[in-house]
């Protein structure tokens, strides 16, 4: 494989630009992609006439401004480059102005509440930080989309307004440290992604996986995940197979696909991307999550990115890594030799610090969703409780700045394993906790709380505006100090004594950790309804405000979308259970009633062999089947008692409360006769054919 060639080939990227167009249209765009500045209409159109040129090259006949609406996936609308010539011939044509703008139906996408039916139109306008590229035939330009009045109707709109914020406020610090050449700082993000791999086949034999991306009903396996032999274990012929197709879709894309390999749970792995700009990791990973899908049934396999498909075995997240970088290239989140004496990197961090304390519910906010609530708080994800850990050459500094006291500086180590041959290598800094929300990794921040489904742009909104807010004080105060060495020293040491409570280090699934945690004052958020009764307080909504991230009715519209989206789900998984029990499960089970009814009557008409291992295991489960009968009588007055509910928040508590337990209880009762019946009579594939078929 030629990598070079390969890598970024469908993208016109920088590369393709400088090839293609004039030099001082180059560098007019250049300026526009750098800076953020406005892009002139007639340089729009030398660079959509380059940009068709290129695409046709790529085998492309049409485009389509590609954007990320409030459903969590992407959309698009293509359009052919074909023209009328006049004559009965055609052309091949393509404007600034269709490059620049396109339209959609704004009134087909969730809006909560901001459009009305008849109110039809919203606008997509090209992302010029974003490169464009060929995928399936059409040139795909990535797009920001918002409704007729200017409202922002997807995701990727308030990530890059947050973006301009932190850039804004990162900057007026920049300046205090003599900065005077970086002209912008942009937040960066690298997700890792978490996801499962089931041969396709069975996949269709289980319509709660097709219909909800979870198997609502499954029994435990006689071995799932107790011999913790899979994380890392060699990858099995056709997944290996399937992860080189989807790194070469990937390297094509321009998408810095760099890690990959199995994780905990039977069937599962995972693939890491190297840092981008955030609206281009958010870009990149809508793309992966759409290729792993598509790549996976390529193979005969179907790819699950739910955040719990199987019960009883670890669940699927994205971790995502955020930090922040000037134009130049240099990590403001890089703490250097000696950390200790990097005063511009102890601001960032505290105020980092100070961030997630302040806003630790808005995170918790943006993890919240259905299908992630059976996922946190178990052992493969952090608590619902926020925390940030730091390590502890970290923390024995901010607690030596505290207390005013000097910092003995650590004389790295080399690590000694007791085998002459090894070779010696320098200990890290820290230890690894993968018990924590928020862990400092080097010079990053992981944020291990989102699911696999999410979009990275829900995060990095959220730590983009909160640290924005804290730099903002930050500067306010510095600004104007007289002395500006001895107000940051104060600075930093004030802000490590008011927010050292969001520091832990330790065992984040410890039983006394929730105790301790309330002693400190944190947060506990337990389920998603918690999370998102908190989002419309006026310190949240001040906060987005201030920054023009949000305005207060697109903050209401998002809350009602995720408060839909939340009931939606659980709705769908109830009907998809009941569906399944009343055509499926309750015929199979009656069968094989009636097959053991059978044997037994033969037997007794014989009168001469014991009857009881026949009639104990009918007994057991006729006895089942009316404990299963009366979960299923309670789960569908539960689905028409929630359905009668109009106020959202009466909604989301019927779905949560009154909905989800009985779901529960249903499946309990499924699951002990899964084990009972013969499997010929049982007619879903069981977990062992699922994790262990590919």
């Amino acid at each position: 494989m030629d990598m070079p060639s390969l890598f970024g080939s469908m993208v016109f990227n920088e590369y393709a630009m400088r090839a293609r167009l004039p030099g001082e249209v180059f560098r007019a765009l250049k300026t526009t992609m750098s800076e953020g500045s406005g892009l002139d209409s007639g340089i729009a159109d030398i660079v959509a006439n380059a940009m068709k040129e290129w695409a046709l090259e790529k085998g492309a006949t049409h485009f389509t401004h590609w954007f990320q609406p409030m459903t969590g996936s992407t959309a698009e609308k293509h359009e052919s480059f074909v023209s009328p010539a006049g004559d009965g011939r055609a052309i091949m044509e393509f404007s600034g102005r269709e490059l620049v703008r396109g339209e959609s139906d704004a009134s087909s996408f969730p809006s909560g509440g901001l459009r009305a039916t008849f109110e039809a139109r919203g606008y997509t306008v090209w992302d010029t930080t974003s490169y464009t590229f060929v995928k399936d035939g059409s040139l795909y330009i990535p797009t920001a989309f918002c409704s007729y009045s200017g409202e922002a109707l997807d995701k990727k709109t308030p990530l890059l307004r947050s973006m301009e914020a932190l850039n804004r406020q990162a900057l007026r610090i920049l300046r205090l440290f003599g900065d005077d050449t970086t002209k912008r700082v942009a937040a960066t993000l690298g997700p890792e992604q978490e996801y499962f791999l089931i041969d396709r086949e069975l996949y269709l034999k289980r319509p709660d996986l097709v219909c909800t991306g979870r198997t609502l009903f499954g029994a435990p396996p006689p071995k799932g995940q107790e011999m913790e032999d899979h994380y890392s274990c060699s990858i099995k012929p056709r997944v290996a197979a399937f992860m080189r197709d989807l790194e070469t879709e990937l390297w094509k894309l321009g998408v810095y696909a760099k890690t990959k390999h199995n994780e905990t749970a039977p069937a599962q792995h995972e693939l890491a991307l190297i840092f981008s700009t955030a609206n281009i990791a958010c870009d990149h990973n809508q793309l992966t999550m759409e290729l792993l899908k598509s790549v996976a049934d390529r193979h005969g396999l179907a790819c699950l990115l739910h955040e719990k498909p199987f019960a009883g075995v670890n669940g699927s997240g994205k971790h995502v890594n955020w930090s922040m970088a000037t134009d130049s290239g240099v990590n403001l989140l890089e703490p250097g030799e000696t950390p200790h004496r990097n005063a511009r990197f102890l601001l960032f961090l505290v105020a980092t610090v100070r961030a997630v304390d302040e806003y630790q519910e808005l995170l918790r906010i943006s993890a919240a969703s259905a299908s992630n609530d059976h996922r946190l708080g178990s052992c493969e994800a952090p608590p619902a409780i926020i925390s940030v850990f730091l390590g502890d050459e970290l923390t024995e500094i901010l607690d030596a700045i505290e207390a005013g006291t000097g910092y003995e500086s650590r004389r790295r180590s080399r690590m000694e394993i007791g085998v002459s041959s090894l070779p010696r290598f320098p200990q890290d800094s820290t230890d690894r906790n993968r018990t924590s929300p928020v862990a400092f990794t080097g010079n990053k921040f992981e944020f291990r709380m989102p699911g696999s489904s999410f979009s990275v742009a829900g995060p990095g909104i959220v730590l983009n505006t909160a640290l924005a807010q804290v730099l903002q004080e930050f500067a306010d105060g510095l600004e104007t100090a007289p002395d500006f060495k001895t107000a940051l020293t104060e600075l930093i040491r004030k802000t490590v004594s008011e927010h050292k409570r969001i520091i832990f280090n330790g065992n984040s699934y410890a039983p006394e950790w929730p105790e301790e945690a309330a002693r400190r004052g944190l947060s506990n958020l337990g389920d998603s309804r918690q999370a998102l009764s908190r989002f419309l307080t006026p310190k949240i909504v001040g906060l987005y405000g201030r920054h023009g991230v949000f305005g207060e009715e697109e903050m209401r519209s998002r809350l009602e979308i995720r408060i839909e989206a939340y009931c939606n789900s659980v709705r769908v998984e109830a009907v998809c259970m009941v569906r399944l029990c009343m055509a499926d499960i309750i015929p199979a089970c009656l069968a094989y009633q009636n097959e053991l009814a059978e044997l037994l009557a033969r037997k007794r008409d014989l009168g001469s062999f014991d009857c009881t291992p026949e009639t104990d295991l009918l007994t057991e489960i006729s006895a089942a089947s009316a404990r299963m009968s009366a979960a299923l009588a309670a789960l569908e007055t539960a689905l028409e008692k929630s359905g009668g509910e109009t106020e959202p928040f009466a909604r989301l508590a019927a779905h949560g409360e009154e909905v989800l337990p009985a779901m529960a209880d249903l499946r309990r009762t499924v699951d002990a006769l899964e084990v009972l019946v013969a499997r010929k009579h049982w007619p879903f594939p069981v977990y062992a054919e699922l994790f262990y078929r590919v």
